[in-house]
């Protein structure tokens, strides 16, 4: 029986998702700061054919805050860091928007597939963090390959020599955040989970 009340327990988000509230406003909040600090302090800037790219640990942060906070507050606070980050930096001012859209996805898909797929805690969230991140490689790829392409017009050979350079430096990204996203993730969302119980207890227990 404790082991079934626990699979149920395993499988819901720590937080919620039906109703706003000031607590779940500031872990947004708070995610998505952490998301902002570990994309512009915990980094390696890394030159390419075309422009740059950066070895960071913010999309572990992204993967964290979707299993944290599920699919939608999850997917805002890694938009919103993330984003953030873009609009304090010349360098990625332009992408600011795109950026919002690709980590909001990583996270929400990442936050979906934990919540909604059933069995073990470990491997479910290994393959949700992994499509996750994948999803998001894919879509910085894709995007940067049609902005030099397409919008820029610059000689093929350069834009798939940058993209190649991207795609290595991404996918190392992409491993370090499943890495370390999936225990950070099994550590403190059991401690959220109580925390936000209690908080709805007490808020319940004074309800007239």
């Amino acid at each position: 029986m404790m082991k079934k009340e626990t699979a149920v327990q395993e499988q819901k988000t720590a937080v919620p998702e039906q109703k706003i509230t000031v607590q779940k406003i500031c872990l947004v909040g708070l995610m998505a700061a952490v998301v902002y600090v570990t994309s512009a302090f915990v980094q390696i800037p890394i030159p390419t054919a075309i422009g740059n790219t950066r070895l960071h640990m913010g999309n572990v942060m992204c993967l964290l805050s979707g299993f944290l906070l599920g699919p939608l507050w999850g997917g805002l606070a890694a938009g919103i860091g993330s984003a953030f980050f873009d609009l304090t930096n010349p360098a990625y001012l332009s992408s600011a928007p795109f950026t919002f859209l690709f980590k909001f996805l990583m996270a929400w898909i990442c936050g979906l597939l934990y919540a909604k797929r059933k069995g073990r805690a470990v491997p479910r969230s290994f393959l949700a963090a992994a499509l996750g991140a994948l999803s998001y490689v894919l879509l910085y790829l894709s995007k940067s390959f049609l902005e030099s392409y397409l919008f820029l017009q610059l000689p093929y050979e350069a834009v798939i020599l940058s993209v190649s350079q991207k795609a290595a430096v991404s996918a190392s990204n992409a491993v370090i955040a499943v890495a370390a996203a999936v225990p950070l993730s099994l550590a403190i969302r059991p401690a959220l989970t109580r925390i936000m119980a209690q908080t709805d207890a007490r808020r319940n227990s004074k309800a007239p």
